[in-house]
């Protein structure tokens, strides 16, 4: 994997800025680095797999050993799954350690760049190599390490290029690409909260000849057409906005409400092991479905609609979609899932809903609107059921049944780990 120039100016960049302006909380810093770092991989499976939903894995592996770096000195609430008792030192110290030690590992052609990173992080903190903190984060980095080292990602050989199948409600390659599916191994990835990727498994979508199907159907032939739409002028905007790289878009509302709601290491720690262990989790959740029912998108169903045996849905073979369709089955939507254990995940752990807050899209280019305000966690993921049938790339079945996917994965980490060590110190279910 070749070293790029123009990583290191940003890495360098970003280094000098946080000498001389040293930000609220590691944890967020940290958490940036890392989606940079994801954002310029390179190497298998590629670069443009690497920024989309195979980069959440990398993201969940940094915060689970900073998260049990950080409790290990600030005690406040039970390890993940690395225990480190007499824990001693800054855990700005061990936050970055554990970090740098986890990314180094995922990505070794910018080792070089992340150490840069990493030393003048502690120079900027008043952090001293010697500070007890540091072996802490190793200590953290390489248990998780050990932990993740056989769970499926990124297999070597990987596994052969998925096409699915030409018969009638399958899916198979879309233009304009018409590229194998992306990502196979995530179907079978070890989870990191749940027990096993088929807990939540989505009920069967429906049948060709329903009538959810011919209604699900005729709104997204409607509503998410390139040309002659129903769509509104706002309706398109919305839709183009969530059109955006979801993880990076993510993990900004992750840091934003962080440094804005949160005012310590050990909480700030919590909420980003539990939101992005519950991304990486709903995503695998879902590319398992995807496998599973294989089911054909938007722009093959209604391309082929006079051949699936339902009266209600014409088909039309010039159809096409406001954007094209990523190369993966519909049936659920990763999107969706991703953006709801987020959402979901920040309700949980403010035990409540209603929050006043903004998302900023990747999308800038033909978006009018490029931060929307919201009050609500559930208005996002509700937005995005809706965003997505409006770029023609998703049934409503697909969507929301991935909203309810994300919502029960985060509920279930929120319930079952990050526990605190003193009674009391929790909030309630929302």
């Amino acid at each position: 994997m070749k070293f790029t120039r123009t990583f290191m100016f940003i890495v360098i960049a970003m280094s000098a800025a946080l000498v001389t302006t040293v930000r609220a909380d590691a944890v967020t810093d940290w958490n940036a680095i890392a989606v940079q770092a994801s954002l310029t991989a390179g190497g298998p499976p590629g670069p443009a797999a690497r920024v989309g939903p195979t980069s959440v894995g990398d993201i969940a592996m940094v915060s689970a050993a900073v998260y049990d770096a950080v409790q290990a000195i600030e005690g406040e609430y039970q390890p993940y799954y690395v225990d480190i008792p007499g824990a001693t030192g800054s855990p700005v110290g061990a936050t970055a350690r554990a970090a740098h030690d986890v990314l180094a590992h995922h990505y070794p052609a910018q080792a070089a760049a992340l150490g840069v990173t990493y030393q003048n992080y502690l120079i900027s903190n008043g952090i001293l190599i010697t500070d007890p903190g540091i072996e802490v984060g190793a200590r953290a980095a390489a248990g998780i390490i050990r932990l993740r080292a056989c769970d499926g990602r990124f297999p070597d050989p990987p596994p052969p290029p998925f096409v699915g199948s030409t018969d009638i409600g399958k899916w198979r390659p879309t233009p304009p690409a018409n590229a194998p599916m992306l990502g196979v191994w995530m179907a079978s990835a070890s989870p990191f909260l749940l027990l096993r990727p088929t807990q939540f498994r989505a009920d069967e979508p429906p049948s060709l000849d329903s009538r959810r199907y011919s209604r699900d159907y005729n709104e997204v032939k409607r509503l998410g057409s390139l040309n002659n739409s129903d769509r509104t002028p706002e309706q398109t905007d919305m839709a183009q906005f969530w059109a955006g790289n979801f993880g990076v878009m993510m993990n900004k509302l992750l840091r934003d409400i962080s440094l804005a709601e949160v005012d310590n290491i050990a909480d700030s720690s919590r909420l980003f092991a539990l939101a992005n262990m519950a991304q990486a989790d709903a995503i695998y959740t879902a590319w398992n479905d995807k496998l599973h029912y294989n089911m054909w998108r938007p722009i093959t169903a209604i391309q082929n609609g006079d051949a699936d045996g339902n009266p209600r849905t014409v088909g039309d073979p010039a159809w096409n979609s406001l954007i094209a369709s990523p190369p993966y089955p519909d049936y659920i939507s990763g999107a969706n899932s991703i953006t709801a254990a987020t959402v979901y995940s920040l309700a949980h752990f403010f035990g409540k809903d209603k929050m006043a807050f903004s998302v900023t899209t990747t999308n800038t280019g033909p978006t009018n609107q490029d931060t929307r305000e919201y009050t609500r966690f559930s208005e996002v993921a509700d937005e995005v059921v809706e965003a997505r049938i409006l770029l023609g790339i998703h049934f409503r079945f697909a969507d929301t049944a991935a909203r309810d996917l994300g919502r029960n994965v985060a509920a279930f980490g929120h319930r079952n780990y990050f526990r605190p060590v003193r009674a009391g110190h929790y909030r309630d279910e929302w």
